[in-house]
């Protein structure tokens, strides 16, 4: 899935070693060291995704207060493999896929100015995670940048396809700006400092937690 949310402080992600995700995780890291980068990943995707990065054993934390999915049924912990923390940054294992979106939104709206979501090239996990960040957007759940990286035209049917909603009437044209288009990785940073929230977002009242 290849959606990751980016503030001044730190990068997090889906977790995992390999695609997209894996190799921007590991130069992050090689530039600004462990703690640049947070990897959330569910247990069910931990056993799926495991490959010889795996080289390291952790207990899952940070569950929102729920009880910790990587406990066995008498509550003992499991041992359970993740990447190496010195090359993929840290990592959180969390115990379903409604957990780590929650966890990865909270960090980037708990993050100042410039804290946003940024979406590669990628398949139906991260169509899934644009578009749902794109919704709370339009909600009014949060007003942080949300930004295409269209490399090679990869989003440009879906930019289309805004421009034909907005046509017949299913967006709101100003709303037709959630998402923000960039080249290139420096206009993508660029597009977060400079994002601005559509007026035509509903002005509803959520619940902090």
């Amino acid at each position: 899935m290849n959606l990751f949310s980016l503030t001044p402080e730190i990068t997090v992600y889906g977790g995992g070693t390999v695609g997209l995700m894996g190799e921007i995780a590991k130069t992050l890291v090689s530039l600004s060291g462990p703690d640049s980068v947070h990897g959330i990943i569910p247990e069910a995707l931990v056993r799926y995704e495991r490959d010889p990065n795996y080289t390291s054993t952790q207990v899952s934390g940070g569950n929102g207060g729920q009880k910790d999915s990587a406990a066995d049924e008498e509550g003992k912990p499991k041992q359970l493999a993740v990447p190496d923390e010195n090359v993929f940054g840290r990592t959180t294992i969390v115990k379903d896929m409604h957990t780590r979106k929650m966890m990865m939104a909270q960090e980037v709206l708990a993050g100042g100015p410039g804290s946003g979501f940024i979406a590669m090239s990628g398949g139906y996990g991260t169509m899934e995670e644009l578009f749902e960040t794109v919704t709370w957007n339009q909600l009014g759940i949060h007003d942080k940048g949300i930004v295409l990286l269209n490399i090679n035209g990869f989003y440009d049917g879906i930019l289309q396809w805004i421009q034909n909603s907005i046509k017949e009437g299913f967006v709101n044209q100003a709303n037709g700006k959630i998402m923000v288009e960039a080249k290139n990785p420096e206009d993508a940073i660029k597009a977060l400092r400079e994002y601005k929230v559509s007026e035509a977002v509903f002005k509803l009242k959520w619940s902090d937690e």
